[in-house]
């Protein structure tokens, strides 16, 4: 499924992760500190790591922010003991896409990564520019938060600012519900939004969304009394 770097300094945690991640179906590869993991990172294709904190030579937090430089989109999930909200936030913001403290679940590790997983095979989150004419990518979107752009495949998708935000936010939640909720209140977060919404609007703009993403391998479907779920077809 999955081709996995593990990196960890107890020898004992390293091994049942790797392991466990293995009986799940995925390929690893494991690190010990974090000079070995930014060497095996840089030279070798991967498609998520589980990445330790309390790392010798080079620190966890040194090692991710590294990383974020070469590798943007590289789906990173930080396993530590650091359980404070100062070293959770640290961790977020030096590029980490989830956070989740030992002692730890082994189904909801699991499922924290494929939800990672998930959502790299959809989006590339980092500002990205358009690919080559002729690209045979066309399922893929692709966002750029910075400015505010998409690109569907080599095609730039022209989204009106709502359209965006609630496309981000289905794309950040692939495979889950996102509510009416959520997606109100995020849009109310903007800059220049009153709050003054009519209430069949947000069905209005997720339809002209399924009309933009139309050709693509992607579907927005109507959870009835819960909300909006986005989810690959499998084929464009």
């Amino acid at each position: 499924m999955a081709h996995l770097l593990i990196v960890e300094d107890d020898d004992l945690l390293r091994d049942g992760l790797a392991a466990q991640l293995t009986q799940a179906g995925h390929s690893t590869a494991t690190a010990a500190d974090g000079e070995t993991a930014l060497t095996r990172v840089l030279s070798e294709t991967f498609n998520g790591v589980v990445l330790d904190l309390g790392l010798p030579k080079v620190d966890g937090l040194t090692v991710l922010k590294q990383l974020r430089q070469s590798l943007p989109a590289l789906p990173v999930l930080i396993l530590t003991a650091r359980d404070s909200v100062e070293d959770r936030v640290a961790g977020l913001n030096a590029g980490a896409d989830d956070y989740l403290t030992k002692p730890f679940n082994r189904d909801e590790l699991l499922a924290r990564l494929q939800a990672l997983l998930r959502r790299a095979s959809l989006v590339a989150p980092q500002a990205p520019t358009p690919p080559r004419a002729g690209s045979d990518e066309t399922a893929a979107v692709r966002l750029d938060p910075e400015g505010w752009r998409a690109w569907l495949g080599h095609e730039t998708i022209d989204l009106t600012q709502r359209e965006w935000v609630l496309l981000d936010l289905l794309v950040r939640h692939t495979g889950q519900v996102v509510s009416r909720e959520a997606v109100l209140g995020a849009w109310q977060q903007e800059p220049g939004e009153t709050g003054g919404l009519a209430s069949n609007a947000l069905e209005v703009y997720v339809h002209r969304l399924r009309r933009k993403l139309s050709g693509s391998s992607l579907s927005i479907r109507n959870i009835r009394g819960l909300g909006y779920l986005l989810e690959s077809t499998g084929a464009p």
